[in-house]
């Protein structure tokens, strides 16, 4: 098939006279019908599968960021190159630099009764592999899990999000330059699509998106019995000793908040703050965001709410907890715009657990402020709800630290940073609970997309006969006496 033609196979589901239904399941059994053929591709194809891609990603650079803006209505390029660009080709570098290493079969410790003999787990591709992405980091989060499943030497099939028909476009033309369509394929639609997609009798699922939707992907995945990797989200707090000095964790949580207009999985949601360093606080944060922001520099570079209604969504959590008797700061000097869904950092300080903004994942530039006395107070809100995606602990007191990192959950944990850990190679990355189930990133993202086969062998020399039946011989005596007493 050439590229042209994979491209218009992939743009036209839903379109045709096939039935969209039938048109992935086509795609699918494409797929594996190729990796059967090649059930364990080498090293070196992998390595030049992701070095082709790294180059096309490169090639692409421009149009990409073109695209990013155009499905933004505006996206600061310096945010699309470090949050999309960089870490889609840091994934890349890492992973050729430890692919080697990771399919290297691993030794395990084989028992003195069951010598001689030896132990491997064999890390096999699991075939081919379903990726959901999202709209809000639509690259990197189509390239991350790509890159693994390349790695670990599967096929994969690619639904990405409505919301961003241009980045799609780009991201259908590059790949189908790079892979044919039985290796990589991406498939665009609605809803009724994805929801086709889900029940797809995939090797591995992997869903990156809102807790909601990845419920409806995981029991449409149980039908077939399809593993999941699930990356959801959730309310991530930030927690401010009373020591830490409020500049210092300020720059610390504060472009984890405000990147991508607070768009990402893992931003800080809501802060808890000692309740006599709030005021302090919100001078500081409106300080240091004047300073990345500055007013004089208007709004017209400034990344946007991704449509419309996620712009009425956040609207309507900042409406409802004014009319509810919160205090609500909008930062910049810049109002919101309806027009252009433009919102500037907004902070919200006199909240109540009843409030929305302190019950749904924010998802955008709000950030409420919490005071509390007693840090067990906030280890105990903490573990009341569902375990949070992320996790920040603003505090040089290491005794502090530790029994936040000891005392509570999360998918991960940043000491005095906020966010970034999703972007250190060598970390996995993955929620817990109703922050996702599942990790990827690194050796784990290899690993999530590969079977771990258990391997026993044995040469010659056998002794285990010697325990069969019929019981009661001496060596069974022998055996009891030193092994089961």
């Amino acid at each position: 098939m050439t590229n042209a033609e994979q491209i218009s196979e992939v743009t036209t589901i839903g379109e045709g006279a096939m039935p969209f239904e039938s048109h992935l399941q086509h795609i699918f059994l494409q797929q594996k019908a190729a990796f059967n053929a090649n059930a364990y591709p080498s090293y070196d194809q992998r390595v030049r599968d992701l070095k082709s891609l790294k180059k096309a990603i490169l090639s692409s650079k421009k149009t990409l960021l073109s695209a990013l803006e155009k499905d933004f209505h505006y996206r600061s390029h310096d945010e699309s190159l470090l949050g999309d660009i960089f870490s889609s080709l840091s994934s890349i570098d890492y992973t050729i630099k430890h692919l080697r290493r990771w399919m290297k079969p691993q030794k395990r410790h084989v028992g003195v009764v069951f010598q001689p003999a030896e132990a491997k787990v064999i890390y096999q591709p699991r075939g081919v592999v379903g990726i959901i992405s999202p709209w809000n980091y639509p690259v990197f989060l189509t390239i991350g899990p790509l890159v693994a499943a390349i790695a670990a030497g599967n096929r994969a099939m690619i639904k990405v999000s409505e919301f961003t028909p241009h980045t799609n476009a780009v991201l259908t033309h590059l790949l189908a330059d790079v892979f044919a369509a039985d290796k990589v394929s991406v498939v665009q639609g609605e809803t009724d699509i994805a929801q086709a997609f889900s029940s797809l009798p995939f090797d591995h699922l992997l869903f990156t998106g809102s807790t909601q939707v990845g419920r409806h992907v995981m029991k449409a995945a149980a039908e077939n019995l399809v593993p999941v990797t699930l990356e959801l989200g959730g309310k991530s707090p930030v927690i401010m000793d009373d020591e830490m000095p409020v500049d210092d964790a300020v720059s610390r949580f504060i472009y984890g908040k405000t990147m991508n207009a607070g768009q990402t999985c893992v931003a800080p949601d809501y802060i808890f703050c000692p309740k006599g360093r709030v005021d302090e606080l919100v001078g500081a944060i409106e300080k240091q965001y004047n300073i990345m922001y500055p007013k004089h520099e208007g709004s017209s570079k400034r990344t946007r709410i991704i449509n419309t209604r996620q712009y009425l969504r956040l609207k309507g959590y900042i409406d409802e907890a004014k009319s509810s008797g919160a205090n609500v700061i909008s930062l910049g000097g810049l109002p919101a715009d309806d027009a252009t869904c433009f919102m500037p950092l907004t902070l919200v300080t006199d909240t109540d657990p009843t409030m929305r903004v302190m019950r749904e994942e924010i998802f955008g530039p709000i950030l409420p402020i919490v005071g509390y006395d007693e840090i067990q107070d906030v280890i105990d809100a903490v573990n009341a709800g569902p375990r949070p995606l992320g996790l920040y602990i603003q505090s040089f007191n290491k005794a502090f630290q530790e029994k936040l990192l000891t005392q509570t959950h999360a998918g991960g944990v940043c000491i005095n940073d906020a966010a970034f850990h999703v972007v250190v190679d060598d970390l996995p990355f993955g929620g817990i609970g109703e922050s996702g189930m599942g990790s990827y990133h690194g050796i784990e993202g290899f690993r999530t997309f590969s079977h771990s086969k258990a391997l026993l062998k044995r040469g010659r020399l056998f002794f285990s006969d010697m325990l069969f039946p019929p019981y009661g011989k001496k060596i069974h005596e022998l055996f009891y006496r030193f092994f089961i007493s």
